[in-house]
């Protein structure tokens, strides 16, 4: 255990602020969660709970749902989606904490954030997924490698901050990975989820399982990754991770063949089909939205014709 006492506050009590409650209270971290409503209730009641080696877990969290100006904290977490990253910005805007981490994609810019928290703001993407069914934390773990905490300023200067948060997740026993160019990377993250996520909710309902396992809907998720892909880089974004450099010089068979297999997975199938696609479709068409605007801020829009619609593609 950390005799280190910094004080942690996870805004957001979802599945990514569970997972990072539960690992920072692990590592002898001052944690304290935000949350509301149902989600409060039952956090006060029952702990977090959480599933590990096929048993129910729980671990007590000190957990609030107003917080006070003065109420400091070294670090505060905003663990929400994208679309709710404002509001949660504008809830912290009169605290006085000095650092204000997002946890979440960007598809435009930090600008808006900036003018509601200031040189406060550090952009991050967390390493974790699962769900959370019956209040309960299923957490879904990817290899190390890949599954890295992504953070950095957005000059993409090391400050002590940066030396800080990352002695934190030292403690925490969690991967890291220090960033000098947070908004290419958030950017181009968001269009793998455009892309990728877009498809699973059409027509206002949840696509049934024959159409996702379909080569057409895998076709369709090439098309438009590729697409936007190159939209962003001419806009000047450089495409991070590497990977999806290659990505624009795979045949389009190869990925249609890639994105049939994902599509067949069980976590397709039993986690983002029934639950995460609906609950995260008003993420991605924010995600789009703001894309389409940095675009166009960049004068793409006349050089390109996939922004139409690119569900049609």
């Amino acid at each position: 255990m950390s005799t280190t006492q910094e004080r942690i506050l996870i805004f957001g009590a979802g599945v990514i602020g569970s997972m990072y409650a539960i690992k920072f209270i692990e590592a002898g971290f001052d944690v304290t969660v935000f949350a509301h409503s149902n989600r409060y209730k039952s956090l006060r009641k029952n702990g977090l709970q959480y599933v590990e080696k096929g048993a129910v877990r729980s671990i007590e969290v000190n957990v609030i749902d107003t917080l006070e100006h003065d109420d400091v904290y070294d670090f505060i977490f905003v663990t929400v989606r994208y679309d709710r990253s404002e509001s949660a910005l504008f809830a912290l805007k009169d605290n006085q904490s000095k650092n204000i981490i997002t946890m979440t994609s960007n598809s435009i810019g930090f600008s808006s954030w900036l003018d509601i928290v200031g040189d406060r703001l550090l952009p991050a993407f967390p390493g974790f997924g699962g769900q959370i069914k019956d209040e309960v934390l299923h957490a879904r773990f990817l290899p190390r490698f890949i599954a890295a905490t992504v953070f950095g300023e957005i000059n993409g200067v090391v400050t002590e901050r940066i030396e800080n948060l990352a002695k934190l997740f030292k403690t925490a026993k969690l991967p890291y990975v220090i960033k000098k160019d947070m908004q290419s990377y958030l950017i181009t993250h968001s269009v793998s989820d455009i892309a990728m996520l877009s498809f699973l909710h059409s027509e206002h309902k949840i696509i049934d399982h024959k159409t996702a396992r379909t080569r057409t809907t895998a076709h369709r998720i090439t098309v438009t990754l590729k697409t936007y892909l190159r939209a962003i880089q001419q806009a000047g974004v450089s495409l991070d991770p590497p990977i999806f450099k290659m990505v624009l010089k795979f045949p389009n068979l190869l990925l249609d063949l890639f994105f049939m297999t994902w599509l067949r997975t069980k976590m397709v199938r039993d986690m983002m089909l029934p639950d995460y696609a609906n609950n995260a479709n008003n993420e991605i068409l924010q995600l789009n939205n703001d894309l389409r605007r940095f675009l166009s801020q960049n004068d793409i829009t006349s050089r390109t014709n996939w922004m139409d619609n690119p569900k049609e593609m």
